[in-house]
């Protein structure tokens, strides 16, 4: 049995959750997301009293069956609700930094423009549902209510120019670690 499967996703305060067979709606202050959980994966919505005595709200995932498939995408399904819970009350956010000398990044409206050494200026139109915040002009945040949305647009910016490992040139994550090389000697 699954460790991350068996525990329940406890459901922040100010979410409201609506289960409807296997399609789930989860709405907090910071918006709406929506998802079908697998029909190998049954969900249900419990009130459960919590060691202060209050009851709180927690939903419980489980496999229908003991094949192979149910036991193996229980817990990703689990998982799942969980950032759909923490997202919509808590947001995720990346932070990018970019490094070398002339390399910059500004944004016009929903248009993204980096300058990375290249021949060309590239350009990135930011996605539906993410926003993006320049605070310099050699760094930025990445933010949203979908981990999935976030995570993902992260790693298409910082694919526009991965850092190097000689000199440390390019777009990386502010709490990346990049192992750098010695040069050639003579």
């Amino acid at each position: 049995m699954s460790r991350i499967g068996k525990s329940p996703v406890a459901v922040p305060e100010g979410v409201d959750v609506q289960l409807n067979g296997q399609d789930i709606k989860v709405k907090g202050k910071l918006g709406e997301l929506t998802m079908h959980i697998h029909d190998e994966v049954s969900a249900k919505l419990d009130d459960v009293a919590n060691d202060e005595g209050k009851t709180e709200k927690v939903i419980t995932l489980a496999p229908k069956s003991n094949s192979k498939l149910s036991l193996q995408i229980w817990p990703t399904m689990r998982t799942l609700v969980n950032n759909l819970c923490i997202g919509v009350s808590k947001g995720y956010e990346k932070k990018l930094e970019i490094h070398g000398v002339g390399y910059r990044v500004k944004l016009q409206g929903n248009t993204l423009i980096f300058s990375l050494g290249l021949s060309h200026e590239v350009r990135y139109d930011v996605p539906e549902g993410v926003k993006v915040v320049v605070e310099k002009q050699t760094g930025l945040t990445v933010s949203g209510v979908d981990k999935q949305l976030v995570g993902e647009t992260a790693a298409k910016i910082r694919s526009f120019k991965k850092p190097e490992p000689y000199k440390g040139k390019g777009i990386r994550y502010a709490d990346e670690y990049i192992v750098r090389k010695e040069g050639k000697k003579k």
